[in-house]
């Protein structure tokens, strides 16, 4: 895997996230930083609801589909750039504690099994994209963290469907399994007016037989309410890298930019949902969730929404749901 060592200043953005029209929308009072949460649907419309009917959505995905699904960008879906103000910190900063992995122990690394590729089909249009994600440690061992535009169609579309995590994808290999959604989790900001203040969601997925997502991969810890400037790692797979087939990373110091944090790495599509991490520690593989790969604008500048007190009330919402 190939890093991308970069530390640019903030140009001015030209947002990229997605979506259309649809169903399941959360009542007109809920404001932007409140959020909805929907059992997983195939893309017949029926729950994943029960340990065979995630096997169906795992069986869904062949190496053809997962070869050719279509990277997700906010410009696919015609995300607004900003609706709203960006939150703002109301509490002193914290973290959770990251998790290690069950019997593993690491080296040196250059990409992680906290990170992998998302896949799923747009209900607006039948068609299977990929994005990027990371498992997040909470008292259920079974939650993911990605974009909001990778779980939702967003301006009031519908989820997304068939959706599945597979941690530490490479060229096709699957080394920790695929990991189904069981229940999806999104703010309303997201899902009624396409706001990229709020372009991120939480996963609850079923386990792999007796295995949970972070019991297997290991799990990020999540911090809030800290300085949009901060030493940062990204981890995720650009459809403009290697076409997304291999980890990418990238490090340096993000910027303020309209509230959100920026850092200039030329991640493209499929990079969305990626982590951004405080605190990656290499020899873990592990770090603090403190940002989520949401736009890049046309000089190769990346933006994540900012990390406040409604990010954590959704992993206090959704942590602890098996």
């Amino acid at each position: 895997m190939r890093p991308v060592l970069l530390s640019l200043p903030v140009a001015a953005a030209v947002a990229l996230t997605t979506i259309g029209p649809a169903s399941a929308q959360p009542e007109a009072t809920q404001d932007a930083g409140s959020t909805s949460v929907s059992t997983a649907r195939a893309d017949d419309g029926a729950r994943i609801g029960t340990l065979r009917a995630a096997e169906d959505v795992e069986e869904y995905w062949t190496p053809e589909r997962m070869r050719n699904a279509i990277p997700l960008t906010p410009e696919d879906a015609g995300a607004k750039r900003s609706s709203g103000t960006a939150e703002q910190p109301s509490g002193p900063p914290g973290s959770t504690p990251a998790a290690p992995p069950s019997g593993e122990v690491r080296t040196k690394i250059t990409e992680t099994s906290v990170a992998g590729k998302v896949f799923f089909t747009k209900p607006s249009d039948g068609k299977d994209y990929v994005c990027s994600a990371s498992a997040l440690n909470s008292d259920s061992k079974q939650m993911a963290i990605t974009a909001g535009h990778c779980v939702h169609e967003g301006n009031g579309g519908d989820w997304m469907e068939n959706w599945a995590y597979v941690p530490q994808f490479r060229n096709g290999d699957k080394p920790y399994g695929t990991f189904v959604a069981k229940e999806l989790r999104a703010f309303n900001g997201w899902i009624n007016d396409g706001d990229l203040n709020w372009d991120v969601a939480m996963v609850t997925t079923w386990p792999q037989g007796s295995d949970k997502l972070v019991n297997r991969t290991g799990g990020n810890g999540l911090s809030w309410n800290y300085s949009r400037e901060q030493d940062i790692t990204i981890n995720g797979y650009p459809g403009n890298k290697d076409n997304g087939q291999v980890q990418w990373y990238c490090e340096g110091r993000t910027a303020d930019s309209d509230g959100k944090l920026a850092l200039g790495c030329d991640f493209g599509g499929g990079s969305s949902g990626g982590p951004w991490m405080r605190e990656f520690d290499q020899s873990s593989g592990l770090g603090q969730t403190n940002g989520v790969m949401s736009t890049i604008d046309s000089a190769g500048v990346n933006r994540s929404s900012y990390f406040g007190d409604g990010v954590k009330q959704m992993f206090d919402d959704q942590g602890s749901a098996t």
